[in-house]
């Protein structure tokens, strides 16, 4: 593997090393191309295999020769602090096998080479889930004696000395596409996670961040009246409202409901109102519960502030899925060519054009 150059404004040459740093078990599907697409912007492959059965190993050792087994112990910040030991560049960069990359912009690396030590690249992930591309920011990239895993599963990084991390997104995009249902099915990824969860919550019954994993666990999994009852005890608790996985706990905590049909209890989401009144995603949810529960005009308002260039974590969530909720509202009350006005608005989508072929 070669390490790439950034060029910043026809100046400075600087180059940077990274090495790849992956756990894997049984992921013969999807390893290949993952690796296939990183490879040209790593130097250093490592891939730590905690008891496959299949061909993983075989096909890893197509990419490199630095392939570890670590007998899995339950324990996910266990086997990444192995892989991170066992690079040899100052850089990593820490990905899954399901996950493939499809943009890399190596100027965005400018400001991790440029700023304090302790500082984390945040990459764009895109979540395939039932056909729908939800998007999140993670931490992936960082000097690795600076940094450690902890959590058994949903692993969190942590600076060595404690001290809170700088963050800064990068251009770099890559799916992730272990949410499919023939992965989940493939992996038994839903039980696995739900015991190591339980396992957890029982050394910390009042961990938040435990409880929203465990009821983000169940709503994957369809079980949406679990879901919410595990998200609704994870918001009784003291919550710092400004970090990125509460903003989520508040969402997919509203989205259980709406899928139980709990919808005058959805009606207790717009108090956070405060905190998230500048996330369309939030604005999107909240259109939807008022839409729910008869409020129409309140519904409209609330999607029609989604609509425009700022970006949100579902497709369309800023265009042709606000636009195709105003147009059912319309069309429930009777007023049809604003209906078909709006439908018209929502380009191609197909439950739009499905519902212009019958109006």
């Amino acid at each position: 593997m070669c390490s790439f150059i950034l060029a910043f404004s026809g100046k400075s040459v600087v180059a940077m090393e990274l090495s790849l740093c992956m756990i894997v078990k049984n992921e013969e599907e999807l390893l290949e191309q993952s690796l296939h697409q990183l490879c040209p912007y790593v130097q250093e492959i490592i891939v730590v295999d905690t008891g496959s059965t299949d061909r993983t190993k075989e096909i890893a050792l197509n990419f490199t020769q630095q392939v570890y087994d670590f007998p899995w112990v339950d324990d996910f910040a266990a086997a990444r602090n192995f892989s991170l030991e066992k690079a040899s560049h100052e850089w990593v960069l820490v990905m899954d096998a399901d996950e493939v990359i499809t943009e890399f912009k190596t100027e965005s690396l400018r400001t991790l080479l440029s700023v304090e030590d302790l500082i984390v690249g945040r990459i764009k992930l895109i979540n395939i889930i039932e056909g729908k591309r939800i998007n999140e920011r993670i931490s992936r990239l960082f000097k690795r004696k600076l940094f450690h895993y902890e959590g058994a599963i949903h692993e969190q990084l942590v600076s060595n000395d404690g001290r809170p991390y700088s963050t800064v997104p990068l251009e770099i995009t890559v799916e992730h596409r272990g949410y499919t249902s023939a992965v989940i099915q493939r992996t038994q990824k839903t039980a696995r996670n739900i015991a190591l969860l339980k396992r957890e919550l029982e050394k910390c019954p009042t961990d938040p961040y435990g409880l929203y994993q465990l009821g983000k666990t169940y709503y994957l999994d369809k079980n949406y009246g679990e879901a919410a009852a595990y998200f609704k005890q994870a918001l009784a608790l003291p919550l710092n409202f400004h970090l990125e996985y509460v903003e989520n706990l508040v969402e997919t905590y509203g989205y259980a409901l709406i899928n139980c049909e709990s919808y005058a209890e959805t009606l207790g989401l717009i108090n956070y109102e405060k905190y998230y009144a500048g996330s369309i995603d939030y604005q999107f949810l909240i259109g939807l519960v008022s839409m729910n529960n008869g409020r129409f005009s309140q519904a409209i308002e609330r999607f029609l502030r989604c609509i425009g260039d700022k970006e949100g974590k579902i497709e369309g969530i800023n265009s042709y899925l606000p636009k195709y909720n105003i147009a059912v509202i319309y069309e429930c009350l009777g007023y049809r060519a604003e209906a078909i006005s709006y439908y018209q608005k929502c380009g191609n989508y197909p439950a739009a054009l499905k519902r212009l072929r019958e109006i």
